[in-house]
């Protein structure tokens, strides 16, 4: 943990530096235009509700440098990696930013799968995923709180739709370790959470004034039958058997998702009706507040925090494995705000995304998941729907900015 520590403080010191971006996509994917005056001032913009895109460093078959490449997000000229603003060269602070994300995140999804998979001397599991999220959400809270005292908290905001909006997030967040808790594979959950699209654009077009292109419909195919063939892709004696409960609660998360952002339109009308721009922080505090707020009430309903606290007190190995759970996504959540001051958003999705596709890997192969053929087919078929999906989106960036 200590190179978590050492990232936190140089985040915080690095807060000092005045930076700028041309877009923001908000926590976790809330969409609001927010202007952060970070010491001594930093402007943030945000036009999308989705994390960010690529950056596709191939164009009509021809393999460019690097530097070439990133330079068709901005067609004046401008490098948003290369170009040094005073302070750190941006190549560095990209280093910080992905190196913290990645870093936290991929320690994040190994620690959740290590807590789900947890088995006491006496065949009991840990079930408790309300109590977690309360944990998880608390730790957010704290670092939310730490950024609004250095960047200044926004008055005025619609705290009516930030409840809304977090006792939905955390519901969904907590059907996901539901999930894992009830047999689902965290490399199987982990990708069908890649498919949130899907009860978005179901949404969307139940209540009309949608439209999606071909390419997006054979995206989230492409996701969603993956993650089908992994499902029955596994081979026999490897781990065990994803339950029906694990699936359930996977669907109901993923519903929840999409209910989560149509809040989060409504939070973004609400914040322009007041005349008010949230900041990174203001997201982070107020959404995570409210998150941990619904997660004590519904598992202290549930009893979970009781049994919770006795079941980490017995096992205190699963204690430190919750503790560091909840300060590596309180850690990443702030390294995604770093890189969102910083840069591009289709630099910081192209982070988030293949981050997501390293922890499947990353999983099957330290965790012992055991994958037939069939299984490695609807890996390679989802992996390569949500790259088709994070490239289109970049595609649309590129033709917007040369429009402009």
């Amino acid at each position: 943990m200590q190179w978590l520590s050492l990232f936190s403080i140089y985040f915080f010191f690095s807060l000092g530096h005045t930076v700028e971006a041309d877009s923001y996509s908000s926590y976790p994917s809330a969409r609001a235009a927010a202007s952060v005056p970070l010491k001594p001032s930093v402007s943030i913009s945000a036009p999308n509700d989705q994390s960010t895109r690529s950056i596709d460093n191939i164009r009509e078959g021809e393999a460019r440098p690097l530097s070439e490449s990133l330079s068709t997000l901005n067609p004046g000229g401008h490098n948003p990696i290369m170009t040094e603003e005073g302070g750190l060269p941006k190549v560095v602070k990209l280093l910080i930013g992905a190196g913290g994300i990645y870093g936290a995140f991929l320690y994040y999804g190994s620690l959740q799968e290590d807590v789900f998979r947890f088995v006491a001397e006496d065949g009991s599991s840990f079930k408790q995923a309300w109590f977690l999220q309360v944990l998880e959400a608390f730790a957010n809270v704290v670092i939310g709180f730490a950024g609004l005292q250095i960047s200044g908290a926004t008055k005025g905001l619609p705290l009516q739709m930030f409840g809304i909006s977090g006792a939905t997030q955390v519901t969904a967040k907590a059907c996901t370790s539901l999930a894992l808790a009830n047999g689902l594979s965290f490399p199987l959950a982990t990708l069908a959470k890649s498919g949130k699209m899907a009860p978005v654009m179901a949404g969307s077009l139940l209540l009309g004034g949608a439209t999606y292109s071909l390419r997006e419909y054979l995206n989230v195919a492409a996701i969603i039958g993956g993650t089908a063939i992994v499902s029955l892709g596994k081979k026999k004696g490897g781990s065990v058997e994803n339950s029906s409960l694990g699936v359930i609660f996977i669907i109901l998360s993923l519903v929840l998702d999409g209910v989560t952002a149509g809040f989060q339109k409504r939070l973004k009308a609400e914040t322009a009706k007041a005349g008010v721009k949230p900041k990174p922080y203001d997201f982070m505090f107020w959404t995570n507040l409210f998150m941990c707020l619904t997660a004590v009430v519904i598992a202290g309903a549930l009893g979970e925090v009781q049994s919770g606290l006795s079941f980490c007190t017995t096992n205190p190995e699963i204690l430190s494995k919750i503790i560091k759970f909840a300060l590596c996504s309180a850690v990443g959540q702030s390294f995604i705000f770093y890189t969102m001051a910083n840069f591009d958003p289709l630099i910081l999705s192209t982070v988030t995304t293949t981050r997501k596709i390293f922890s499947v890997l990353l999983s099957i192969f330290l965790k012992g998941h055991s994958l037939s053929a069939m299984g490695w087919s609807g890996i390679a078929f989802a992996c390569g729907g949500i790259l088709s999906e994070l490239e289109e989106k970049q595609a649309k960036s590129r033709a917007k900015s040369k429009s402009g």
